[in-house]
Formats: structure tokens, sequence, C-alpha cells
């Protein structure tokens, strides 16, 4: 993809990144699973005038490097953290999705002073006591039968039934950029989330912090949401209504205005 640079970690992993917009504040935005950095732009273009955002490719995704697992949350925080190493950010405002979310809370925990506010959106910290068997399973099924087994689960788990009727071609849009995940990377990924248990961070929180999830969100429900935002001492909890998981392509315009007010929360 010519539209990005890249950084090698210190284990030799090449990443990709890119930097939209010019505004003088800093965004960094995590993608959810088998997404890229391409998940991110509608919302990054339109906090373009207000930030610099930056959109990447996680280890084992899009045009980063693929090694061999077992992957880990924290070790994704280590990259992003390599990432504002290369481009000399000492801090952003950092956000993710899904995954992404996962991904923002070990950064939070792991950089404390180089995180300036938190976007947690359909995540969680922990996905449950039955998480390990549950993301085994997924991985086995793609692992087994291909990531082509997995697109209809997906697709409904992903987005509303209006959304998918009203613009398929976005849907077909993220189901292109899924089927093109190495199937060992997308068996490591999952089996990183089933592990992940970030609960012990969140009462350590002292940024400002907004959490949304879809009201009819499957895979990580509100009442995942309501525990993080119990823990998260001041962060403003919102349910959207009729969003369902990946509610940064469904509703780009409401993910950008939570993270304009994280901006401006920071810069107040």
């Amino acid at each position: 993809m010519t539209d990005l640079s890249f950084v090698e970690t210190q284990d030799g992993t090449r990443l990709g990144y890119r930097v939209v917009g010019s505004g003088p504040a800093r965004v960094a935005l995590t993608h959810s699973l088998a997404m890229d950095h391409a998940f991110w732009l509608p919302v990054a273009e339109k906090l373009a005038d207000r930030a610099q955002v930056l959109v990447w490719d996680c280890r084992g995704h899009g045009a980063s490097g693929k090694p061999e697992g077992p992957y880990a949350v924290r070790g994704f925080a280590d990259d992003l953290a390599a990432i504002f190493d290369a481009i000399g950010w000492s801090d952003a405002a950092v956000a993710g999705a899904s995954m992404g979310g996962c991904v923002t809370l070990a950064f939070a925990e792991r950089y404390p002073d180089r995180t300036a506010a938190l976007g947690l959106f359909d995540t969680t910290a922990w996905y449950g006591a039955s998480a390990p068997q549950d993301w085994e399973g997924r991985a086995a099924k793609a692992e087994a039968e291909g990531l082509s087994s997995l697109i209809a689960f997906q697709k409904t788990r992903w987005f509303g039934d209006a959304f998918r009727a009203a613009q398929p071609e976005v849907v077909e849009a993220c189901v292109d950029v899924f089927l093109k995940n190495d199937l060992a990377a997308y068996g490591a990924t999952c089996r990183m989330l089933g592990r992940a248990d970030l609960r012990e961070a969140l009462e350590e929180i002292d940024v400002p912090t907004r959490i949304l999830v879809g009201e009819e969100d499957y895979a990580t429900p509100p009442e995942m949401s309501r525990m993080m935002a119990s823990a998260i001492a001041g962060s403003v909890l919102t349910v959207l209504e009729g969003g369902r998981h990946l509610t940064p392509i469904e509703f780009p315009e409401v993910i950008a205005d939570e993270i304009a007010q994280l901006i401006g929360e920071v810069q107040s």
C-alpha cells in the first residue's frame, strides 16, 4: 500500500501506518480483528482539521508483518508505542474498536504517560470465563474450513440489518479485507483475545474516557461496557441505538464526535 509508511519493531516486525490530517491534537486509532488501517479512515478524515490522526495495521494484519504467534495485547500496545517513537509523538488520545479497544486499554496500562485520553468502542476488558474456548473455536473453524466459512456470521455481528441493506458496498469492502487475512495470524489473534484480561488496568485509568457500544452488539454486549464504565472513574458511557459491533463504520459521524469531545477535554 503506497500510502503507508513503515517502522520496524525490536523483534523485526514491520508495521504499516499512516497519519491523516494536520490539526493541533494527536489521536491514535486501532482497528478491530481482521480489519486494517482503512477501518478508521472515514472517522480520521472527519477529524483531520482538528488533529493528526494515526491509523495503523496491527501485526498479523493488513500490510504489517505476520510473525508466528503467540500474540499478546500488551505486545500490540508495545507496537503502537514503537510507532509513536518513529513519528516523534510523546502522547496522544488513544482509541480503538473491538480488538483495538483491548489494545488501547493495554497501551493505557503500559504507557500511562503517553495516554492523554481514551476512546473505547464496541470493546471489553475481558471476554469472560469461557473466552479461551470460545476464541479457540473461532480460530479452529477458520483454520479447518477457511475464512469464508465465517462470513455469514461476521456480517450479522458487524452490522445491523438496515445498514447491510442500505450500504452493501461497505459491507463487501469489509468482507474483502477479512478474506485477505493470513490464516495463521488470524488464529493467533483470536487466541490472543481469548487470553486477554485487562480488568486490573481499569481502576488505574485517570484520563478522560469515552465508552460507546451499539445496543445490538452481540460480540461485546453493552453490559461489558457498563462494567468498564463502572470501573473507570469519570468515564462517559453511550449506548448507541441501532448500533451493532462496528459502530465506527456504521456511524462514523457519531464516533468522530465522541473523539472530538475527548480532544476538547484534553485541550481545555
